[in-house]
């Protein structure tokens, strides 16, 4: 499911209205919802969402990437349930979804690399397999993609955190970065 024009549902406060001015020579224009390109919109977009389904999250049968929701069930009757339940708290906020974005009752679909079959949820395995092909980080940068890659995957990665610490050690301002062969193990 996807959530039509997500940023633009969100309504602007008063008082962050006049941060969101845009003078011209035309006139002073006040955003009354959040635009795109606000560096904190995506996290303030997320978190409204998260609290929104809360208990459909912590129930397991659904996953929120900012205006992206994907609903897995183990039969039609559960997913047509879980979609209604979905949109019955849509409704109250005037929240729309873009139906030509939307798969409904699926058996399996990719949406955002995981993919979703049933009950279960796994990792795209073409995404692992480009991964695997690349050639291993030589720079920061390279190196913080890689990080940013397994993150995402981190509930099916068991003791990630573990695993990438060093990784992440070799990002840090006071280090030299550099491969070594210890060090690709």
């Amino acid at each position: 499911m996807d959530c039509m024009k997500g940023f633009h549902q969100n309504g602007a406060k008063l008082n962050s209205m006049k941060l969101l001015r845009i003078i011209c020579n035309m006139g002073i224009y006040e955003y009354t919802r959040m635009p795109f390109g606000i560096k904190h919109a995506p996290a303030h977009f997320q978190r409204m969402i998260d609290i929104i389904f809360q208990e459909e999250i912590l129930e397991g049968w659904m996953v929120v990437y900012i205006d992206e929701i994907i609903i897995y069930s183990e039969t039609l009757e559960d997913h047509v349930q879980y979609i209604d339940r979905v949109l019955s708290k849509f409704t109250p906020i005037n929240m729309k979804i873009s139906l030509k974005k939307c798969n409904f009752g699926q058996q399996e679909s990719v949406p955002l690399g995981q993919k979703v079959s049933g009950l279960s949820l796994a990792i795209d395995q073409k995404k692992v397999a480009a991964l695997l092909l690349k050639p291993v980080p030589k720079s920061i940068k390279e190196m913080k993609y890689f990080l940013g890659f397994a993150s995402y995957y981190r509930n099916h990665i068991r003791n990630l955190a573990h695993i990438i610490s060093s990784m992440y050690k070799l990002c840090s301002k006071d280090v030299v970065f550099e491969i070594t062969k210890g060090r690709r193990n």
